[in-house]
């Protein structure tokens, strides 16, 4: 849940730091910096002691620590990955099975389920996907390298808290290479914040709780200024020679004003006209999807303050409900690809002898520099990246070998 870029110097350093005679050493030192501040933190040094005083660093999020999917990926296939017909027909498994604590959910804070089971989807896959790195020495490691330490050090210090308060134990806090943990991927100051106990049972737990990680998140929604029963906004289409110069979700005007300027929903219907204020968002440009978002909208975009997020739990949150794709179409003629096809891309890659991996669906390093190396034995410019058009050439080899 925070806002990562990823320059070339990062990789230069994931690529040198673990092989530096003097990182061991710059993190020792680091860690005795860290034990002088734990007191000032409400930290007693036991703790500290015992969670902290072997940790090892993990050099490999240094790399990672500029990177953000949101940031870098198309649109197309960021969404084509996240909101597919499996998350669907997942997500609306799981609103029938926790259908009595979302519900008491909406009651007391005031988000629909939809919403919920979305960001749940998204964030850990119903929980299938909490990440594996230990939380101190991921937050240990960005403390002490790299940019935004100060950053780090903050949610360094509350993870130790939250491990000397007894809500989780140190063994179990395990996720993201920046710290994010549990079924909707709090930070630990965000967990420290908002997180609440709502099985009762006087422990706030993200990890082994469903209840306890739905309601909090919830929580975090009602507090970044959620509305209940309203929309997070809703897919329009433009009239001809619209001026894009009007678009952005933070240059918001009444819906009476767009509506002035001739724009209807996708399906053709008239906007309703009135006060609330909405913001004109075009994800890929105006030969794209477009969209008026209202003040939902941004209370999604809080969660982790990039726009292709808010949309993914957007549009996931409709599909749940009964909602159509959207109408419009993407500005490619190379589709991104759901998880059953990009499952199948890494099966066929293994299949003709190329080292894709395990065919989970994340395409993730391995899987693009198998990618690539098809790519290349295609003609084509090897950029690593899996759309409909690998998938199809891969499909045909495989007929043919």
């Amino acid at each position: 849940m925070i806002s990562r870029r990823f320059p070339a110097w990062s990789l230069l350093c994931a690529a040198l730091l673990p092989f530096h005679a003097d990182a061991q050493e710059s993190f020792a030192r680091c860690l005795e910096e860290l034990r002088g501040m734990a007191a000032t933190h409400d930290i007693a040094p036991p703790t500290f002691e015992q969670h902290v005083a072997r940790l090892e660093p993990d050099m490999a999020v240094i790399g990672l620590l500029d990177y953000q999917p949101e940031f870098r990926t198309p649109i197309w296939d960021y969404l084509a990955g996240l909101v597919d017909d499996e998350r669907v027909a997942d997500g609306r498994a799981m609103a029938v099975q926790w259908a009595g604590t979302l519900q008491d959910i909406e009651a007391r804070y005031g988000v629909d389920p939809a919403t919920v089971v979305a960001v749940w989807g998204v964030e850990s896959n119903f929980g299938r996907n909490f990440g594996k790195r230990p939380l101190l020495v991921s937050l240990a490691t960005l403390s002490c390298f790299g940019r935004r330490q100060d950053y780090f050090r903050g949610e360094f210090f509350t993870a130790l808290k939250i491990i000397e308060d007894g809500d989780i134990a140190a063994q179990h806090l395990a996720g993201s290479w920046a710290g994010a943990f549990g079924h909707t991927q709090f930070m630990p100051s965000t967990f420290r914040r908002v997180a609440v106990d709502f099985d009762g049972d006087g422990r706030r737990d993200l990890i082994d709780s469903i209840p306890d990680a739905l309601a909090s998140t919830a929580n975090f929604l009602r507090k970044a200024g959620w509305q209940t029963g309203r929309p997070w906004g809703f897919e329009v289409a433009l009239p001809p020679d619209f001026d894009a110069g009007l678009a952005g979700r933070r240059n918001k005007r009444p819906l009476s004003e767009w509506v002035a300027l001739g724009v209807r929903r996708a399906d053709g219907s008239a906007i309703e006209p009135g006060a609330e204020a909405a913001g004109l968002l075009l994800p890929a440009g105006e030969r794209g999807p477009a969209f008026l978002v209202l003040r939902n909208f941004d209370a999604l975009y809080s969660y982790n303050a990039a726009e292709s997020y808010a949309l993914a739990i957007a549009h996931l949150s409709d599909r749940l409900r009964g909602g159509e794709p959207f109408r419009a179409s993407w500005p490619t003629d190379d589709p991104g690809l759901s998880r059953v096809e990009r499952r199948e891309v890494q099966t066929l890659l293994s299949q003709l002898g190329y080292d894709a991996g395990e065919a989970d669906g994340a395409l993730g390093a391995r899987s693009r520099a198998a990618v690539q190396q098809f790519q290349r034995g295609q003609g084509l410019e090897p950029d690593g990246r899996a759309g409909r058009q690998v998938l199809e050439l891969l499909r045909k080899a495989y007929a043919e070998r």
